[in-house]
């Protein structure tokens, strides 16, 4: 079985922007409460969302977020 997390600097990346999560989630379309949680790890956004938060903090994709652990080998 594999143990591999999605980590991101979200949080990070909006305080050095001066961004509130109100902010993001109207550049992105999504709820506060969304970015809130996609923050705290507790959700793991789409593809089209991830690049979508990543362009509104004007940033790579994989500045935002990373893989963290291994995949389960085949």
């Amino acid at each position: 079985m594999s143990s591999v997390a999605l980590k991101n600097c979200i949080r990070r990346l909006r305080f050095e922007k001066n961004m509130t999560q109100e902010e993001l989630a109207l550049r992105t379309g999504v709820s506060r409460q969304t970015i809130m949680s996609i923050e705290r790890g507790q959700t793991n956004p789409s593809v089209l969302l991830a690049y979508k938060i990543s362009a509104a903090l004007t940033t790579s994709v994989t500045d935002v977020f990373q893989m963290e652990g291994a995949l389960a080998p085949v």
